[in-house]
């Protein structure tokens, strides 16, 4: 076993005893800790994702064999059970679209939640850990709350809000197949339909037409899009101002939006009248090593 796998198998070994006492299933094990090891390696409960993104230099077809042969025997799991990906940068939502129809698919365990993931098909499996904290955050404070998730994807943080107790949430997302995925994951946590509504829209062009008012909107947007179904292209350092303008129109006296975004060079221009509070820091979960993998902000309306 190299040094990849020798690191493999100590962060294993040291965050397996954190997630067996937090009831999490699926978390990082590693995180380009070696420049020599450009990998990053997920765990969901029995098996693996190893995601190469290569850096300068490329990564040969024979480390990346090692690399599954080594993460393999770290983990104790069958080498087939180890699910290569390459992440190079994406634009728009190309890290949303399908590359595959292998359907390898598990359940995963969150603090009492169970969601359903991807192994094969995706270049994401359906489950940001990197956002397990914001998960837990809004659960705690949906109780008898309406709620709103816009570029909801496969709704995890819409089965959050309903397991926190939240009267009502709204689950938008462009895509019909993501919501699917998401009534499936209500389906799987026994939430009944009535604390549900799932719409499929462009949400920009929703924010727009909206009436309606909530005690708490989330919003993780892409970094850019210009897909066909959308009217222009959106980019998050250019846009978010008014989207989140639009987001307040929706949110109820007192309410809180919760915003984050991936782009790493992202600057925030704070709503005037409202209480921004950078929480990127103490949401980054302790299997993550990359502090700006994502900045996240809570924005709290003024009554």
């Amino acid at each position: 076993m190299d040094a990849f796998g020798n690191r493999v198998r100590k962060r294993m070994k040291h965050l397996s005893k954190w997630a067996r006492r937090e009831g999490i299933g699926a978390f990082r094990v590693y995180e380009r800790d070696m420049p020599e090891h450009p990998f990053i390696l997920d765990w969901y409960d029995g098996a693996a994702v190893l995601y190469v993104r290569p850096g300068k230099r490329p990564v040969e077809d024979e480390q990346i064999a090692i690399a599954i042969n080594n993460a393999a025997e770290a983990l104790n799991i069958e080498p087939q059970n180890v699910h290569v990906k390459f992440r190079a940068r994406q634009r728009g939502l190309s890290q949303y679209e399908r590359s595959g129809e292998l359907g390898v698919e598990r359940i995963v365990e969150e603090q009492g939640l169970k969601f359903v993931v991807n192994l094969s098909d995706y270049l994401d499996t359906g489950l940001f850990l990197d956002h397990r904290p914001c998960r837990a955050m809004v659960r705690d404070m949906a109780r008898d709350k309406t709620v709103l998730n816009l570029f909801a994807y496969t709704g995890s943080f819409s089965i959050a809000a309903a397991a926190g107790g939240a009267r009502n949430v709204t689950t938008v997302d462009m895509s019909n197949t993501y919501l699917a995925w998401a009534g499936r994951n209500a389906e799987l946590n026994g939430q009944p339909e009535k604390q549900h509504e799932f719409i499929q829209a462009d949400v920009l062009e929703f924010l727009k037409e909206t009436r309606r008012r909530w005690d708490i909107i989330i919003a993780d947007p892409p970094t850019f899009s210009s897909s066909k179904r959308m009217k222009g292209t959106w980019d998050v350092q250019r846009d978010h101002t008014w989207m989140l303008g639009q987001c307040l129109n929706a949110l109820n006296p007192g309410g809180s939006l919760l915003f984050s975004t991936n782009l790493r060079s992202f600057n925030m221009n704070n709503p005037h009248y409202c209480n921004v509070e950078d929480i990127s820091a103490k949401t980054l979960p302790p299997d993550f090593r990359d502090a700006k993998i994502r900045h996240t902000f809570l924005i709290t309306h003024e009554k």
